[in-house]
Order: C-alpha cells, then structure tokens, then sequence
C-alpha cells in the first residue's frame, strides 16, 4: 500500500498533482483543499496518499494531512453511494473540520451543497459516520473547537464566525478564510484574515 509520496511537483491543478519521484510522474487526485497548499511547481512536495485498485482502473488519491486522507478512506469505505469521486467532492468543498462538525450535528444541509451530494447522501453520511467523528458541536462549532476550547478558538474559527456572522454561508467562510490564510500565512489574525477574506 503506497501511504505517501514525495517527490518533485511537476503539474498541479484544482483536482490534480503529478509528482515525479525517481524518473517516473506519478499521477495524483487531489481535494481542492489540498490544492490550495501545494507549492509552487519544481518544488519538493509531501502527500499523504490512498491507492485505489478496481478491475477496470487503478489511482492514487492524495491529502496534505493523514487525518484528511483518513477521513477520505472513512468515508469511502463505510457509507453506501460515495465513491472516491463524491467523497474527493466532499473534501474539495467543505475543510475537515467544517465537514466533521457538519456530521456530528447532522447538519444536512451544509452537507448537500457539497457537488454530488443529495439530502439522502448527505443522511447516509450522517447515520454511518456520526459514531465515528467525536460528539457534539456543529458545523460552525467544529471549525471553533479546531482552535481549542470556546473562547480560545483560533484565528480561522474566529474569521469563518465573524464571516457567518455577516451573512456569509459556513462553507463559503470557510473557503474565504482558507484563501486568506494562504496568502498571509500562519501567524495571520483574525482581523487579517477577515480583510483578505473580504477584499
């Protein structure tokens, strides 16, 4: 089982990354999440990966974290109509926190505005993955405690909340704020974040 790679980056896309490691480009599907933080191209890269062998076909899937190419493993394996494709979807709209806060709450909806995901997808994923991603908090709580405890939440829970708090849809704060993130770094504030995410 291939769990990670690292090599050059030679081609990176919204969905895509090759990486050439010893001679040979090894093709990579990517949430759009991970994307996001690749480096620019020519650069060493590092990704947690999934090989998936079909009959008819065989890919590497690719994360910036274990816990999002476990997740990605979770979903595939445990709930009836999510495949790679939909569960890469999944991924690529919503950040791990965001979508395991959604899950713990039941939070269907935030859940089928994922591309590929209807209301009953979205119930599927609760019923089967609820058990299994912690207790309490929704959605909005889930990106809160990824920061610590209430009150001490981080810089991008603080950001995606105020965004929330003006009207914004969580999975679009979410995605303003990770953008924000990435281009001030990790020692941005919160008010900083909230500028660029808004800019």
């Amino acid at each position: 089982m291939i769990t990670s790679i690292q090599g050059t980056l030679t081609e990176s896309g919204l969905v895509r990354a090759v990486v050439e490691v010893g001679g040979l480009g090894y093709e990579v599907h990517v949430p759009v999440t991970t994307a996001e933080r690749l480096p620019p191209k020519g650069s060493v890269v590092k990704l947690h990966t999934l090989a998936i062998y079909r009959e008819d076909s065989q890919a590497l899937y690719g994360f910036a974290t274990p816990e999002d190419r476990d997740f990605f493993r979770l979903m595939i394996e445990n709930v009836t109509g999510i495949g790679p494709k939909v569960a890469l979807s999944i991924m690529s709209r919503l950040s791990l926190p965001l979508l395991q806060g959604a899950i713990r709450s039941g939070d269907i909806a935030t859940l089928s505005k994922c591309p590929g995901i209807g209301k009953k997808t979205a119930e599927r994923l609760v019923i089967e993955l609820k058990s299994r991603v912690g207790a309490a908090g929704g959605a909005l709580g889930a990106v809160l405690a990824a920061g610590g405890a209430p009150g001490e939440a981080s810089p991008h829970a603080d950001a995606v909340a105020a965004l929330v708090a003006l009207g914004y849809r969580t999975g679009d704060a979410d995605e303003a704020v990770r953008h924000a993130a990435l281009a001030l770094g990790p020692s941005a504030t919160t008010e900083a974040l909230i500028k660029k995410a808004l800019g």
